[in-house]
């Protein structure tokens, strides 16, 4: 029997980015389905408080060069890579200079949110999709993990259900309490639009703000996992009303990586 193999797409990672409790259980649960026999790949944003020198990043060149569309705009996807220390994990990181040079993450030095917080996401699910079918690499499960990963089963189940990669590839998409307010502008819908997904498809996404993230994420994913017990009731709402398995699964669970690994053996079956 050949290996499952799980993609994971996250924000943020440890050791090279921590800013919310997403970050440790990305470090513990790679490795630990690495350890019982998984074929494990990770993506992330290199958002500039990583530091390349200090983590030992490198561009990987038959992987960059790639050009996404943002709207009117193609913007050049530079994929890099880097070990996580201790461990046989490989990690690579998504970078573009207009988006991810900055020196903070979704914030700016004065708390103000990046009014292009939904450009850089777009950028990143479209990246992370094209990273992985450049690869030739086909998952079995892709774990999307919070807001910003959340248009990857939107992307899935329409644009690239077709594809030979990603034609069996069932998603889990993990929703945690790192709410924001901003709502974007009018224009967010149009950029997101990729091959056969319509306006209806992103009907959930036309409130333009943190709930409609996890809204469209939570309509497209074959399972949705409640990450915290302390989620809005507005959040919750939305998790409840999509209509594949919903699971809760709370970081502290000291039971979480036995779930997933059932979760993961149980998906690709």
């Amino acid at each position: 029997m050949s290996k499952l193999r799980i993609l994971y797409i996250s924000s943020e990672i440890d050791p090279f980015l921590e800013i919310s409790e997403i970050a440790s259980l990305l470090r513990k649960l790679p490795q630990e389905m690495q350890e019982r026999g998984m074929e494990i790949r990770i993506l992330v944003p290199r958002f500039g408080l990583i530091n390349e020198r200090k983590n030992r990043l490198h561009e990987v060149v038959r992987l960059s060069g790639i050009n996404i569309t943002i709207g009117e705009e193609e913007k050049p996807l530079i994929i890099k890579v880097a070990s996580i220390p201790s461990a046989k994990l490989q990690v690579y990181f998504l970078d573009n200079e207009d988006y991810f040079q900055r020196k903070t993450v979704f914030t700016d030095k004065k708390g103000k949110f990046y009014d292009d917080n939904d450009e850089r996401a777009i950028f990143f699910c479209k990246g992370a999709l094209e990273t992985v079918k450049k690869l030739g690499w086909a998952p079995d499960v892709v774990h999307c993990t919070d807001w910003m990963t959340s248009l990857i089963p939107l992307y899935l189940k329409t644009t690239y259900k077709n594809d030979p990669i990603f034609k069996d590839t069932k998603t889990i998409f993990t929703v945690y309490n790192n709410v924001f307010e901003h709502t974007f502008t009018k224009d967010m819908l149009p950029k997101v639009k990729m091959m056969d997904i319509s306006d209806e498809n992103l009907a959930n996404l036309r409130s333009q703000d943190f709930l409609g993230f996890i809204k469209i994420g939570c309509q497209y994913a074959d399972v949705v996992v409640t990450a915290n017990p302390s989620l809005s009731d507005i959040v919750k709402g939305a998790i409840e009303e999509s209509t594949g398995k919903k699971i809760d699964s709370y970081i502290d669970d000291e039971n979480s990586l036995e779930t997933f690994y059932n979760l993961y053996t149980e998906l690709a079956d």
